[in-house]
C-alpha cells in the first residue's frame, strides 16, 4: 500500500481492513511471504488510524457551562487510563 492509498481511506474503511488482516493472520491459513506482506500492510494501516484519531483529538474542544452561565471551550484530553 503506497502512502496515496493510505491518504484516501477513511478511519472505519482502514480499521476494517487491519481488523481483516488481523484475522487472516491468526488463522494461521496464510503463507509466510504473504504474511510479512500482510503484517506490514497492518503496521501501515495502524499508524493511519492512529493519525487519524491525533488529528480528531485536536480538533475536538470539551464544552463546559460555567456556573455563571458562560459557556467555556477547553482542549479534550484522554485521562492517561484510557488510552
Amino acid at each position: 500500500m503506497t502512502a496515496p492509498e493510505n491518504e484516501d481511506l477513511n478511519f472505519e474503511d482502514a480499521l476494517a481492513q487491519l481488523e481483516n488482516i488481523v484475522r487472516e493472520l491468526e488463522s494461521g491459513r496464510i503463507k509466510l511471504d504473504d504474511a510479512v506482506n500482510a503484517y506490514e500492510k497492518a503496521v501501515r494501516l495502524k499508524q493511519l488510524c492512529e493519525n487519524k484519531l491525533q488529528a480528531a483529538k485536536l480538533k475536538i474542544e470539551k464544552i463546559e457551562l460555567k456556573s455563571d452561565g458562560s459557556i467555556e471551550t477547553t482542549p479534550f484530553e484522554v485521562p492517561e487510563s484510557q488510552i
